[in-house]
């Protein structure tokens, strides 16, 4: 049983992490020029749907993938973007957030019956908000290091362009993470619901 859930875990990484790297693709553009994209919304999602582990995994696998020359980082490569990049700071955040988003949901939502829904909605909404503003915070941080920008120019050009979009990328977190998370947990767990 105890290979079973390694083996799962394993599939689940791999998954999340093609997933992470193929999100890259999907943009909507916007007027200023940067478009959104969903693929930190994937990476927030390793971590509350797969947990700290299999979630830090794949955002590490993601970014090995990058490194290693798949052109997953917006649409570059390279050990230098995650060094000297000015997204290099969102990269990093991507694994902080799954790692610690999933920790914080596996300390404090519990698959028991006596939780009350709205404890879960709200659980999981504050996990969101979390991994959000894990990422931009590290985002924030790269940004300004590597270009030497304020921090009033920063937060007007990575931040204030992106708020209306993430805050549709929180509402779909948190409904993806009410919906899935415990239908994986319970694969990678070997648990038949």
């Amino acid at each position: 049983m105890e290979k079973k859930n390694i083996s799962m875990g394993f599939v689940f990484t791999a998954l999340f992490a093609a997933l992470t790297a193929a999100a890259f693709f999907v943009q909507i553009p916007l007027p200023g020029g940067i478009p959104i994209i969903l693929q930190d919304m994937m990476a927030m999602l390793c971590g509350l749907l797969l947990g700290p582990v299999y979630g830090g995994a794949a955002v590490l696998l993601f970014l090995l993938l990058g490194v290693m020359g798949l052109p997953v980082f917006s649409g570059k490569a390279g050990i230098s973007v995650l060094v000297y990049g000015p997204t290099c700071g969102f990269l990093w955040g991507y694994f902080a957030a799954a790692v610690i988003a999933g920790l914080f949901l596996k300390l404090v939502l519990k698959e028991s019956d006596e939780e009350s829904k709205a404890k879960k909605w709200i659980m999981v909404i504050l996990a969101c908000v979390l991994a959000t503003v894990i990422v931009f915070a590290m985002g924030i941080v790269g940004f300004m290091k590597i270009t030497g920008s304020s921090i009033e120019k920063t937060i007007a050009a990575v931040v204030v362009p992106f708020i209306p979009g993430n805050l549709i990328k929180i509402f779909i977190m948190v409904n993806l993470t009410r919906k899935f998370r415990s239908k994986i947990k319970s694969l990678i767990e070997g648990k038949h619901e």
